[in-house]
């Protein structure tokens, strides 16, 4: 699985409300939100967007120009979401075309609800993939293109409940498993078994609120043949018991 897809796996637009708004002035959003820009310009943090272009901002951030735009905002809902996720920047543009411009011109707010959701990841899509091909070469995103790190991220990834040691992860990568350890700490920021623990518990996470499924069937999927050692595990990583994570998930939903 390539690096892009990775952070776009569990960002989908369901019911985010496409909408044509008028920016006139500045306001303030919250969420992941994207605005493709058909006239006007827009200003955010130190970027400008103009016609053409996709603005995509995260967090808590100041936009402000006068503009007319197709916009919609993401619900990020979950763990493994959330992790993907921040490895976004605050904001970013990607730049367009006048033909961008006049498509985002004639776009239909009005169209059935599935057809506004597929239009907004379509535009999401085109921006990411825009600012991957530029940026990719700092932090996570960095260490899922190295020719070392990338190939075992990708396995554990894909398979989150396989028994891996630091062993089988270094014959992923075809190196010696010093090798894998100081470049993956170097890239990632922690040690290969580290981070897959913290991967499984994000998948846990979800799991566990998303599905009925019980806390040692959670626990297989991810890895874990002992009920009691995945909870402790969990614990750890999150701060709450497995139960008690579904629990606060299933009361604030």
């Amino acid at each position: 699985m390539e690096a892009f897809d990775e952070l776009l796996r569990e960002v989908r637009a369901d019911g985010a409300g496409v909408r044509r708004v008028e920016v006139a002035g500045r306001e303030v959003v919250s969420g992941l939100t994207l605005y493709a820009v058909a006239s006007g310009s827009l200003r955010v943090l130190d970027q400008t967007a103009k016609a053409g272009d996709i603005v995509v901002v995260q967090g808590t951030v100041a936009v402000e120009g006068r503009a007319t735009v197709i916009s919609g905002t993401y619900d990020v809902v979950g763990a493994v979401a959330r992790r993907l996720t921040a490895v976004l920047p605050a904001a970013l543009v990607a730049p367009g075309s006048d033909e961008c411009a006049d498509f985002y011109s004639n776009v239909g707010t009005a169209w059935p609800g599935v057809v506004a959701d597929r239009l907004l990841d379509w535009m999401m899509v085109c921006a990411l993939r825009e600012w991957f091909d530029r940026e990719h070469g700092t932090g996570w995103l960095a260490a899922l293109g190295d020719e070392v790190v990338g190939p075992v991220l990708r396995a554990m990834h894909a398979e989150p409940a396989r028994a891996w040691t630091l062993a089988l992860l270094a014959k992923e990568a075809g190196v010696a498993r010093t090798t894998l350890a100081g470049r993956f700490a170097r890239l990632v920021g922690v040690p290969p078994l580290t981070y897959l623990t913290e991967w499984r518990m994000a998948l846990a996470a979800d799991l566990l609120t998303e599905s009925s499924a019980t806390v040692a069937a959670v626990a297989r999927q991810v890895g874990y043949a002992d009920a009691f050692g995945f909870s402790a595990a969990f614990k750890r990583v999150q701060g709450v018991s497995p139960s008690e994570c579904r629990s606060r998930c299933v009361a604030t939903a």
